[in-house]
This record gives C-alpha cells, structure tokens and sequence, in this order.
C-alpha cells in the first residue's frame, strides 16, 4: 500500500449526549460540533468523534489507549480536575505498573474505558 496514514479517530457513544460533551471538554479536549448529534474532541493530535448515539454493549465494551508522556503526573492531573465528583459514573483508577510500561484508567459518564499510558522504553 503506497498511502500514508494521518490519522485514526474512532466513534464513542453516549448515553447523555450533553453530559459526555462538558466531561470531555473538562478532560481538556477542544469541541468542534460537526452535527447536532456528532462532534469532534481533538487534543493536539489525538481526536474522536462523540456521537450521540447509546448501545449499551458497545459502550460497555469500547476502550480506548491514549499514549502519554508521563503516566505518573498524568494521574495527577486527572486527580486534581475532581471528574468523578462532577459525573456521575465517572471512575479514575490508580497508576499500574505492567512488564510493558504505566496505565491508569477513566471511565466516562457511558461507562467508556479510557486508557492512559507510557511504553518503557526497550
């Protein structure tokens, strides 16, 4: 294949359309609404759509891994911007350290498993 791939930007549901647009945004992505149901959620080069749109077997089973500098400070932050006391449902998990590198993990108001993480370096 002679292309050049620039980006992956999988599609999220919702189960509260609105709920789950202000908690992306206090994460610290930026909103550009493509459609009344569809929006797109950028941080500098990683973006996804949230649509709204509500299967609970596909919430229940989306995951998502967003690779980050520092997993330690990382958490931190997700500490400090007090989402779980914000949203219902909302979870942060503390750091684990793997064979491969660190991960914490947020799940969203729709239950969305959010992965943040770092790869040691090999």
């Amino acid at each position: 294949m002679n292309q050049n791939p620039k980006s992956i930007r999988p599609f999220v549901g919702s189960k509260n359309f609105e709920t789950s647009r202000n908690f992306y945004k206090d994460l610290g992505f930026e909103e550009v609404v493509l459609e009344p149901k569809l929006s797109l959620f950028q941080w500098k080069e990683v973006a996804f759509y949230l649509q709204d749109a509500y299967v609970k077997d596909w919430i229940d089973n989306t995951m998502l891994f967003i690779e980050v500098e520092n997993t330690d400070e990382f958490q931190n932050h997700l500490q400090n911007l007090n989402l779980p006391d914000h949203y219902e449902g909302v979870k942060l998990s503390p750091v684990k350290t793997m064979p491969w590198g660190k991960e914490c993990f947020v799940h969203d108001p729709s239950g969305v498993l959010w992965h943040f993480g770092e790869f040691f370096n090999t």
